[in-house]
């Protein structure tokens, strides 16, 4: 990260700043994203709308999302000087909708998020955004920068919107017209003067509520309004403790994270497969069978999940997450087998939800 703009090879004067957003928008293709924008940095709105998330509660035991003081709602407090930021897009469906939909109706199978299926995106994004950070230093010489690959205290949808790349749908998540919601979002943050790109003037999803109504958990509170206490996706990867008793059901064979809101979207009916060849499923895991992943030792579980975003949760989390999803499971010898095996080997935490699994099968 260069911190100055004192050496640029080209004043600002001379600098035709339209034209190097152009250059720039080229170059990120070259690289591989699928989707280009630049931002100011004004996110006031957005910034109250957190606090006012923060207030109610909805971020349950993540702390982490109250903590950094004013850089989350300002970005040069993270990187002063900042007054542009350059947003991308990378899409990462390998499969297609209706085969993840159907595999929810699988109940001896996991479901893995789609998103969590290869390797980390964070590295993926983050080496990529430094080349293309590196090709803009080649042409205007050392400016401030910094990338960002969902790794800081960054408003990262609201920028994204503010930088023409879609609009937060209901589902609190960024819709593409074009590209639907499944992709992964990445930033540089700039001293550079960019033009910034054209915003999508109103949001386009209408009355359809089908986010809203799918959710087995009803985490979806209202539009734009979600509670994480309830979402599966905070339940199977951020939340450490006992999964409440009222959410077991519905997290279905749902192991790490959870897509409904996005498999029923009709926006994603224009999602477009990844190029990239990191997103692939690793290990069979976008069809496994949970018996087998449920006989997993820790270093099976280390090794297979190494350098993907599924190492997030931990092995001890991994277990009572498919311990509930064998719960939901038809009856049979092989998943009461199972559960039986794992309860003398395990943590309090994850024979409790193993017992609450075996009482689902009569005991």
């Amino acid at each position: 990260m260069s911190d100055t703009a004192t050496n640029r090879n080209i004043s600002p004067i001379q600098q035709d700043w339209g034209a190097l957003r152009n250059q720039i928008q080229r170059w990120a293709t070259e690289l591989g994203f699928d989707g280009f924008g630049v931002a100011d940095t004004q996110v006031d709105e957005d910034s109250a709308y957190l606090t006012e998330w923060l207030a109610q509660g909805h971020q349950g035991d993540m702390q982490w999302m109250a903590a950094h003081g004013d850089k989350r709602h300002k970005p040069e407090s993270l990187l002063p000087g900042t007054v542009r930021v350059i947003s991308v897009r990378l899409n990462y469906l390998t499969d297609s909708l209706s085969h993840s939909q159907a595999l929810l109706d699988r109940p001896d199978k996991a479901y893995i998020s789609r998103y969590a299926l290869g390797r980390d995106y964070h590295k993926v994004i983050r080496n990529r955004l430094n080349t293309l950070a590196k090709k803009i230093e080649g042409a205007v010489g050392a400016h401030g920068y910094r990338v960002f690959a969902d790794s800081a205290p960054v408003l990262e949808k609201a920028l994204a919107r503010n930088a023409g790349l879609g609009w937060i749908g209901k589902h609190t998540l960024l819709i593409n017209p074009k590209q639907g919601s499944l992709f992964f979002l990445g930033e540089i943050f700039t001293d550079l003067p960019l033009p910034v790109t054209e915003v999508f003037e109103k949001h386009h999803c209408g009355s359809c509520t089908k986010c809203i109504d799918i959710c087995p958990t009803q985490a979806i509170i209202g539009p734009n309004k979600l509670d994480a206490r309830r979402c599966i996706s905070y339940l199977t990867i951020e939340y450490k403790g006992s999964i409440p008793h009222d959410m077991r059901k519905p997290i279905g064979n749902r192991i790490f994270g959870c897509d409904d809101c996005q498999l029923l979207c009709p926006w994603n009916r224009h999602a477009e497969p990844s190029r990239e060849a990191d997103f692939n499923p690793r290990h069979g895991l976008e069809q496994a069978n949970l018996v087998e992943l449920f006989s997993w030792d820790e270093t099976e579980f280390n090794d297979k999940t190494a350098g993907m975003p599924l190492r997030r949760a931990g092995y001890e989390l991994w277990l009572r997450n498919i311990a509930v999803a064998l719960g939901n499971a038809e009856t049979s010898e092989a998943v009461v087998d199972a559960l039986k095996a794992r309860l003398e080997d395990c943590s309090e935490l994850v024979r409790e939800h193993i017992v609450w699994a075996l009482e689902q099968h009569n005991g």
